[in-house]
């Protein structure tokens, strides 16, 4: 089974305002294992650049203005992702991004989802943990994945961290987060209880056995049990 771990950054949030992808970034796993092998392109909007966007992703106009146009590098992407089902995290912002790139194009492309299954992250951890916070740094902090590179967002940074989020949360419990931070405000508490798997070649545990004094204590208590309630179900429960 292959699978590609797909993130992008854009100019702004709206497609409908013709706001561009400005960088792809995609990690490559089979049999989920990461093979090492990724795909990472920035690309010239030709549009500026907003700030909000910006504030977040770092990537200036200056830095993108010598980089290729999406109709230069649209082959090698889509040939890396075919045939692949692709992972995003809140994957209708990313794929309506890609189409909407596509359609700019000469002779036109099909919807990405024609040529690949999409997994939606975002609503795989919805359903997982309801009611938290399930954005890509909350699922890290829920899963124990390392992000203290993460400053501002990029995309194949991003991409690598999703697939260690992805692997853990799909293939069994790491953290249990009893009382994990809300999405509403009335909810916000962040105390966190982790199950840990004891190790295989661990000594055996100690018994410690009743003293004489203490097993003459616990049949006295049983016996008062009895007088005053007829019975005891724990009487000869160890003989």
């Amino acid at each position: 089974m292959r699978q590609i771990v797909l993130d992008t950054e854009t100019t702004g949030l709206e497609t409908s305002q013709d706001h561009r992808i400005i960088e792809i970034g995609c990690v490559e796993m089979v049999d989920r294992k990461l093979t090492g092998r990724h795909y990472h392109q920035y690309i010239n909007p030709q549009r500026k650049v907003d700030e909000g966007a910006m504030e977040v992703h770092g990537i200036t106009d200056q830095f993108l203005e010598d980089k290729p146009l999406f109709e230069a590098i649209v082959t090698d992407f889509f040939e890396f992702l075919d045939d692949a089902e692709l992972i995003i995290h809140n994957a209708s912002f990313d794929i309506g991004f890609i189409n909407h790139e596509a359609k700019k194009l000469r002779g036109g492309h099909q919807p990405i989802e024609s040529r690949c299954r999409v997994i939606d992250t975002l609503a795989l951890a919805r359903q997982k943990h309801p009611g938290q916070k399930n954005n890509l740094d909350a699922l890290c902090k829920r899963y124990g994945v390392d992000n203290s590179q993460r400053q501002l967002h990029g995309a194949l940074l991003d991409a690598e961290i999703l697939a260690d989020v992805y692997l853990l949360m799909t293939g069994g419990q790491v953290n249990l987060n009893i009382n994990d931070q809300s999405d509403s405000e009335s909810g916000a508490m962040n105390k966190t209880s982790v199950i840990r798997r004891l190790p295989d070649n661990r000594p055996p545990l100690r018994v410690i056995k009743a003293s004489d004094e203490e097993i003459t204590l616990h049949e006295e208590k049983l016996a008062a049990i009895v007088t005053k309630a007829g019975q005891c179900i724990w009487q000869g429960a160890g003989e």
